[in-house]
């Protein structure tokens, strides 16, 4: 069974006539990445941001909608963009690296997890002793 971001490739590719390398073309990445994409049976890693660019703009589709698929692909689940922005941060476009470790943290172990939260509270210069 196609994971989704190979089912959006492959309706695009059939309806439109498209081939790997017309997608590769349009959106100015490897042809090997768009082939790879389209046919792993399943995404090992989220692409980078410029890999679902480029494949949004080959596949004429929206970079959510590619972005989405990919999670998908990948096994994790992104929150809606729509979701309202953070506090602070009236009309704030949706992040879509914030969307990712929102969904990602959910896959962590406990542990993990709170490996994670002190190394944000380290970045933010919080003491990680405070509750």
């Amino acid at each position: 069974m196609a994971n989704a971001l190979q089912q959006i490739i492959r309706d695009r590719l059939d309806r439109e006539g498209w081939s790997y390398g017309d997608v590769a073309r349009r959106g100015g990445i490897p042809r090997s990445t768009v082939h790879h994409l389209a046919t792993a049976e399943r995404v090992v890693r989220m692409p980078q941001p410029s890999t679902l660019e480029g494949l949004s703009k080959g596949l004429g589709l929206s970079l959510d909608t590619v972005r989405r698929a990919a999670a998908e692909a990948c096994g994790i689940h992104v929150y809606a963009a729509d979701a309202p922005p953070a506090v602070g941060a009236p009309g704030a476009p949706a992040d879509p690296e914030v969307d990712l470790l929102i969904a990602s943290v959910q896959q962590l172990s406990a542990d993990d997890r709170r490996h994670v939260a002190a190394l944000v509270e380290s970045l933010l210069g919080r003491d990680a002793r405070r509750g």
